[in-house]
């Protein structure tokens, strides 16, 4: 089985950087990672962090960026 197959089942992962990603549903979930609680063929989870993850920057930028901006204020 690989990350290939559309018949697969995969997890959508998350990260503490709020970074998405896939993985088969029959390996360990990797260190770092977590279940985001969906799962499905891989067009699926694919699409589902399409839809939900609309802002690519890492999580600690976005906090950083943030600051600047009420700093900038």
């Amino acid at each position: 089985m690989s990350f290939d197959r559309d018949d697969a089942t995969f997890l959508v992962l998350v990260n503490h950087e709020e970074q998405y990603s896939i993985w088969p549903e029959w390996k360990p979930v990797p260190g770092g990672w977590r279940p985001a609680g969906f799962s499905g063929e891989r067009q699926a989870c694919l699409d589902h962090i399409e839809r939900i993850w609309t802002d690519m920057r890492p999580l600690s930028l976005r906090r950083f960026m943030e600051e600047q901006t009420r700093a900038d204020a």
